[in-house]
Parts: structure tokens; C-alpha cells; sequence
């Protein structure tokens, strides 16, 4: 196999950013355009099979670098909450099944106005679901959202936040994954970066587009916006993280485009700017 250029060596193709396409579509396009990693979703792994998409991935040479998504923790009842640990594990056994050792949690929203008892909530779950992941070989990560999604999709709103919780476990064990949409505007951004040496588990770039009427569909291609991306990268490298970087797009635009195209300017675009 022809080396990879070392700026492509590390990109890795989320799902999300080809939301049109299958595993199947999604791992024959990254092959054609040498993309060596992949980051799969439960719900796309489900439409095809689990056993059938670890084939589909493995027989192509593609790594997978991260399964999403586990968490959504709180919950009103704790009959309620105790089916989405249920739901977890079985996120943990997918991801072993599938060979990535990342799991990315989003950490769930408040399902009343109280945020401390949601947070409590996620340290619990997180408490509980841990020690199996270890024993299967996966590791937590906690992505933290913007703060614009905290009602719909996280009450863990900054990276302090996530490290705060991923420093009561060793660092083999629960991490942070860093996604450049949900952390760009933090004062605190490359202090909490530096804090993170030895927990980053993942790294997503994007872009934030002016204006933004919608927070979760209207992420950008990377160049396409405001963030600071080749900063937060440098930051993120001085840090030792040196694994995938995923490109994870929520656009609905930007998937009506063809895959072949999304993923050219996607190589493009990571080449000259990540």
C-alpha cells in the first residue's frame, strides 16, 4: 500500500458529515479518496448490522477511530435511567465489537430545570458504566457541548467540566473528547487544552458559521467560518494528542451534496487549514 501523506494520516471521515450514506457508502468512500480512518454512529451501525459493519470496515483496511454516541444519562425516573445505562453497555460491547476503543459521550440534557441534579446524574452514570467499558478494553470519552445545546443534548458545557469529571478515573479509563464547535469560544480554551495532556481521547474540527440560526444543523465546512482551527490543532498536538482527527459535520446542505464531493473538499479544506 502507497504511504499516506502525513497530513492525511490522520484524518478520519464522522459519519454524520456524509449523513446520506450507509457504512457501506461511507467505507467504500473513504477508501477511493484515502481516508484512513472512520468514525461510525450507532444508529447507521444498526440500519446494517453490527457484525456485518466491523466486516465492512475491517475487510476495507479502515480503522475506526470512535463510535458515537453513548451517555444521555439523566432521566426522571430512576427505572428510566437505569435502561440508559442498559443502553450504554451495549454502546460499550459495539464499539469492542467494532475494534475502536473510543466511545463518545453526550452527556444528556436536564430533563426539568434542574442542572445540578442532571450533572449529578451524568457522574453517576459515568460512575456505573465505566468499570465495564475497562473491562472490555473501552474508553469514555466526554465531549462537552456548547452551551446553546445544553437543553437539547448536554449539560456538560465546557471542557473544565468534562476534565473535572474524567480526573476521578485514570486516564486509561474516562478522557475528553475536544470538538472545536462546542469549545472555540471558552476564555478558558487553551489552559483547559494543556489541563487535558494524556485525557484527549478525540478531536473534531468544523466550523462555526456567522450567523447561526440553528446550533446543532448549521456547523460549517472548515474555512467556511470563525474558528481558529490550525491554533486550536496546535494546541491540541502540544497537548500529545496524536491520534484521529474527525471531521463531523451536521448540515443539511451540506449532505444534499454528493458524498465524493463532501469528501474531496473535506481532504482539501483538512490539508489546508486543520
Amino acid at each position: 500500500m502507497t504511504p499516506l501523506p502525513p497530513e492525511l494520516s490522520r484524518l478520519s471521515l464522522n459519519q454524520r458529515t456524509t449523513n446520506n450514506w450507509g457504512v457501506q457508502e461511507a467505507v467504500e468512500g473513504c477508501v477511493r479518496a484515502g481516508i484512513p480512518w472512520i468514525g461510525l454512529w450507532r444508529d447507521k451501525v444498526a440500519e446494517t448490522g453490527l457484525e456485518e459493519s466491523a466486516c465492512i470496515a475491517r475487510e476495507a483496511g479502515l480503522r475506526v477511530s470512535s463510535l458515537c454516541r453513548g451517555g444521555m444519562f439523566p432521566a426522571e425516573t430512576a427505572a428510566e435511567r437505569r435502561s440508559r445505562l442498559d443502553d450504554n453497555r451495549r454502546a460499550v460491547e459495539e464499539a469492542a465489537t467494532l475494534g475502536t476503543t473510543v466511545l463518545v459521550l453526550v452527556c444528556g440534557p436536564s430533563p426539568n430545570r434542574d442542572l445540578d441534579a442532571a450533572r449529578a446524574m451524568v457522574e453517576a452514570g459515568i460512575d456505573l458504566l465505566a468499570p465495564y467499558a475497562a473491562e472490555l478494553g473501552v474508553k469514555l470519552g466526554i465531549e462537552p457541548f456548547h452551551p446553546a445545546l445544553m437543553t437539547e443534548r448536554s449539560v456538560v458545557v465546557t471542557l473544565a467540566q468534562a476534565l473535572n469529571i474524567a480526573g476521578r478515573f485514570e486516564p486509561d479509563q474516562v478522557g475528553v473528547v475536544v470538538d472545536v464547535y462546542h469549545v472555540f469560544w471558552d476564555p478558558e480554551l487553551y489552559s483547559q487544552i494543556s489541563r487535558a495532556s494524556g485525557r484527549i481521547l478525540g478531536f473534531h474540527v468544523n466550523d462555526w458559521v456567522v450567523p447561526t440560526r440553528d446550533p446543532l444543523l448549521e456547523r460549517g465546512m472548515m474555512g467556511d467560518g470563525v474558528i481558529e482551527l490550525r491554533r486550536i490543532r496546535a494546541a491540541i498536538d502540544d497537548a500529545g494528542y496524536a491520534g484521529p482527527i474527525e471531521v463531523e459535520i451536521f448540515n443539511p446542505e451540506i449532505w444534499s451534496q454528493p458524498g465524493e464531493e463532501i469528501l474531496a473538499t473535506m481532504k482539501e479544506r483538512y490539508a489546508a487549514l486543520v
